[in-house]
């Protein structure tokens, strides 16, 4: 737990880092019409490595002891990303809103054992109601898949 503690501490530090570099190209001061573009993602960067050298710090001062994650505990883990990673591959080839009823009706129905009509039900209507809540109202482009060019979209 110790190795894991501190890899995930150097590595948050590490992106943050970045993150305080370009928000420094960017201006983290305070303009004449308000903050200038790097200044809020500067001062969270900071916050991060606050936290990250308070983990790290922690970490360091910990004697060595149980492994990050034992083989038992490692099936739930992996049944929760393996959906996750497949939605984002799905995403780039069908787009987000099949991408996303393929998704939740495959969570649904392998993780909450739902019954096929809510599964039918909430697996259709939620990507139906999120393309119309960001296409249509807040005129925001997700990313769409044959389906939605099909349709016109």
């Amino acid at each position: 737990m110790r190795t894991a503690d501190l890899t995930t501490a150097l590595a948050l530090m590490a992106i943050s880092a970045l993150v305080v570099w370009d928000a420094l190209r960017l201006g983290i001061g305070w303009g004449t019409d308000g903050p200038q573009s790097g200044f809020f993602p500067f001062w969270l960067a900071v916050l991060v490595v606050a936290c990250a050298a308070c983990i790290a710090f922690k970490a360091a001062r910990r004697a060595p002891g149980a492994p990050f994650i034992k083989p038992a505990q490692l099936a739930p883990v992996l049944k929760a990303l393996l959906p996750a990673v497949a939605f984002v591959v799905l995403t780039g080839l069908v787009g987000l809103y099949v991408a996303a009823a393929v998704y939740l009706g495959t969570y649904m129905r392998w993780i909450g054992r739902y019954s096929w009509a809510a599964i039918l039900v909430l697996s259709v209507a939620f990507p139906v109601v999120t393309f119309f809540v960001f296409e249509t109202w807040f005129l925001v482009p997700m990313p769409k898949g044959p389906l939605e060019a099909w349709l016109g979209y």
